[in-house]
């Protein structure tokens, strides 16, 4: 459905320009990367506790186009708060105003994903997934190489309008959204079924493994919100170039997610989440090796034709492997999992990139994500629990 699609990826476009505009905000009017890597992690931080609440209610509601644009409405309305207060306001103020707008984060990723099963034949989900990661890495792409050009062209601040104009026409796109039913049991009690998503998520072996691999390479990729920016004057280039290393990754992503769709029919999705992330993990590792900001593009992109079917096979693993009723449940509780991992890699890496170096961050990010693919194998394995 195209109404869909131009939905979710506008507030996708939106939402993939903050975490990189705040970056460069905070770090452009007040120069501390500890402040900036607080800030990106205050944004994402209160999904860990939203994501499963908000799953939850969504399995029950039948308000999910509402919800949605709630979402979008305050991020809107956060950015133009951060515009006001950064660098002129108490170091506390910012991660606050930022709090505020991630709190509904798990929206954008696992409140539209979970509306897939309800829009689309059983038959046609593998595709749908397909153009589902596409949504997600064409955000990805022209998110961040906006927010780079925006802020190198014009300032930093038009960036973060840009923001709010990108979520207003994402309220517009969600009010065409057709209204879908709650799947849900409405009888159940609201915090046993917050429980019973998480619960199935921690004793459904292979939707664990894909949950375990999939988080920890947003909390390394958390890590690499706040090096890049300030690996680039190694390379002779400004803090902003980072965002077209973002949308190089996301070019070779949406290359090998649509030409290697079939993967989800051969192969057990969890399987290839763990070799793409491994992948991407060695891919990766070469980056500090690169002497040139266009070799270091290069490497970009090769490392998201390695990453790129992990995206789709995470969403076919959490369809796969979860019944209808707890679709939503799932969805927002994996994406506040994956939400916050990367809060903990950007606070992480605001404090660690000074002390370390940017190419010794490079390096660990590289070797945490074949680490995560590692734990997610022991994940597949380690007190199964129940059968998926």
């Amino acid at each position: 459905m195209p109404s869909y699609y131009l939905a979710a990826t506008l507030a996708r476009f939106a939402d993939e320009m903050v975490a990189f505009t705040l970056v460069l905000l905070v770090l452009d009017r007040t120069d501390s990367p500890t402040l900036a890597g607080i800030t990106g992690a205050a944004y994402a931080l209160p999904a860990i506790v939203t994501g499963p609440l908000l799953g939850a209610w969504l399995d029950r509601t039948a308000y999910r186009r509402s919800a949605l644009a709630i979402n979008q409405a305050t991020l809107g309305a956060v950015m133009v708060g951060l515009l006001l207060v950064v660098g002129h306001s108490p170091s506390w103020v910012p991660p606050v105003l930022a709090a505020v707008a991630g709190a509904t984060l798990p929206m954008v990723s696992g409140g539209f994903t979970s509306m897939l099963p309800s829009l689309f034949r059983p038959e046609r989900l593998a595709r749908a997934n397909a153009f589902e990661s596409v949504s997600f890495s064409s955000a990805t792409i022209a998110g961040p190489s906006t927010a780079a050009t925006v802020a190198a062209v014009v300032s930093v601040d038009a960036a973060a309008v840009v923001i709010v104009i990108a979520a207003a026409l994402s309220i517009v796109a969600i009010s065409r959204l057709p209204a879908l039913p709650p799947v849900g049991a409405g009888g159940e009690p609201f915090f046993s079924s917050v429980v019973g998503g998480l619960v199935h998520l921690a004793r459904t072996p292979r939707l664990r493994a894909s949950t375990v691999t999939t988080t920890l390479l947003m909390g390394f990729t958390g890590i690499l919100l706040i090096a890049l920016p300030l690996h680039m004057p190694s390379l002779g280039m400004p803090k902003s170039a980072a965002g077209y290393l973002w949308t190089a990754v996301e070019i070779g992503s949406v290359t090998t997610a649509l030409l290697l769709s079939r993967l989800q029919s051969r192969w057990r999705p969890e399987y290839v989440v763990m070799v793409s992330v491994a992948a991407y993990g060695l891919m990766l590792a070469t980056w500090s090796l690169a002497a040139t900001f266009a070799v270091l593009l290069l490497l970009a992109v090769a490392a998201g034709l390695a990453e790129g079917p992990a995206l789709p096979a995470m969403f076919a693993a959490r369809q796969q492997y979860s019944p209808p009723e707890l679709q939503g449940r799932v969805s927002t509780s994996a994406a506040s999992l994956r939400v916050g991992a990367s809060a903990v890699g950007q606070a992480t890496g605001g404090i660690l990139v000074p002390h370390l170096g940017t190419a010794a961050a490079l390096t660990t990010t590289a070797l945490g994500l074949l680490a995560a693919a590692a734990l997610g194998r022991l994940a597949l394995t380690a007190r199964p629990g129940r059968a998926a």
